[in-house]
């Protein structure tokens, strides 16, 4: 009696709660300015990974997926003033939510007060730009005077968040998240609690990273963590899954989703890109930069974003995969995936993107699991490039195919995303499919 009776309950409160669904996207990456470049290069198959300045010279990495400046045209999306007080991953992630908002067809300035309430804001940042800490140290030495007073607010990890939510004015809940390479992932999976638990009827969820700088690559080659045997041909260098990775290529960019509760969007006639289903979250509890050698922080990850979306292992076709092309990484989440799906694991797609765009530390996961949403919404699978000679026994994606043999069939998804200090986050995605049992 008490099983039916929890089996009731577990029926009841999936039936209650309410759907997220996401109806825009923005994103300023490595391949692109816009979500369109971004998404058609990666399905090319092309890198944006290319060597580092003179400035770098004498590090042992000198490779990066960097955004020219050039190309940003910052003067046409930001004020003088704006540019004065944001700092680089500030600047991208609020472009990258202007263009979330405008594909989910949303002008905040045309919605009422109390629309605006009921509208956050969640974006995060993993870390700050350490040239912006060493040339005011720099700067000070010169005097106090000389000293930015913008300097503090530039640093902050929630100054993203803060500057999009003045931005548009947007009063609903205000929310940064900072949790290494995760924060993305994490940043998501939380906006869409917010909605779940009733706080808001639409989300700003992602983050923003800038960081390609002399000191910020000479730490994480102290690490050990950076790529150093491809500098002469950078384009190879981010090889997730391929035995001669020797280390993740650094990038820098921004993505931003606009999450919305399904009937707030459908009432509007929004359009659905894809279904937000559930999110897990865990700890290593192991080492501060190495994952534990079973797997068991991705493996809970995973199990536990499976069990929040209610559904079942055997209904995932495809894992974008954390991968970030390091020698112990990618085979630890390999065999996470094996043994997170067992028998079905071979049914199973995996791919990293991270070969084009390069490891962009705490906006990879919002990134990748934008490239998820429009995975299922297009149904065409992303690849794994620079694969020659595949080391894991898991079904890697290496170029752009179509995911299911039907458009209209549904298709689901897990995003991995894992951070130093032994942080993992899992997001479930799913083609968008009006059915209230789903």
């Amino acid at each position: 009696m008490r099983f039916f009776l929890s089996q009731i309950r577990k029926v009841s409160t999936q039936a209650a709660r309410r759907r997220v669904v996401v109806t825009g996207s923005g994103a300023i990456t490595p391949l692109g300015n816009n979500v369109g470049e971004s998404w058609q290069r990666l399905l090319a198959g092309e890198s944006a990974i290319s060597r580092l300045g003179e400035e770098f010279k004498g590090l042992p990495c000198q490779v990066a997926a960097q955004i020219p400046k050039e190309r940003l045209q910052l003067d046409k999306h930001l004020s003088k003033s704006d540019i004065k007080l944001m700092s680089p991953a500030t600047q991208l992630a609020v472009m990258a939510a202007d263009e979330a908002l405008a594909m989910a067809q949303l002008k905040p300035s045309e919605l009422s007060p109390e629309q605006r309430e009921r509208f956050g804001v969640c974006v995060g940042m993993g870390m700050f730009d350490l040239s912006e800490v060493y040339g005011a140290w720099q700067q000070l030495q010169r005097g106090y005077n000389r000293v930015s007073p913008y300097f503090v607010p530039r640093l902050l990890p929630n100054m993203a968040c803060g500057h999009i939510s003045m931005r548009h004015g947007l009063r609903g809940p205000n929310h940064s998240v900072s949790t290494a390479c995760a924060t993305g992932a994490h940043a998501i999976g939380d906006a869409l609690r917010f909605i779940r638990n009733g706080d808001a009827d639409i989300m700003l969820a992602g983050s923003g990273e800038a960081c390609i700088d002399p000191l910020s690559i000479a730490g994480f080659c102290r690490l050990r963590a950076l790529s150093t045997s491809f500098n002469d041909n950078p384009a190879i260098a981010s090889r997730p899954f391929d035995k001669a990775r020797d280390g993740f290529v650094m990038g820098e960019g921004a993505a931003v989703l606009v999450l919305e509760e399904l009937e707030h969007a459908q009432a509007r006639g929004a359009p659905i890109l894809a279904e937000l289903l559930g999110y897990g979250l865990s700890g290593d509890a192991h080492h501060i930069t190495s994952p534990s050698e079973d797997g068991a922080g991705a493996t809970l990850a995973m199990l536990r974003a499976l069990k929040d979306a209610d559904v079942a292992a055997s209904d995932v076709s495809y894992v974008n995969a954390h991968a970030t092309s390091t020698p112990t990484g990618d085979r630890i989440e390999a065999h996470a995936i094996k043994r997170v799906f067992g028998a079905h694991a071979a049914n199973v797609f995996v791919s990293s993107t991270k070969g084009a765009h390069g490891h962009l530390l705490g906006s990879s996961g919002n990134l990748e699991a934008l490239f998820v949403v429009h995975a299922c919404a297009d149904n065409q699978l992303p690849p794994s490039i620079n694969v020659t000679d595949l080391d894991v026994d898991i079904n890697v994606v290496q170029k752009a195919c179509q995911w299911s043999e039907s458009k209209h069939e549904r298709r689901v998804a897990l995003k991995n995303s894992f951070g130093f200090g032994g942080t993992n986050a899992s997001l479930c995605i799913s083609s968008f499919t009006n059915n209230s049992n789903c």
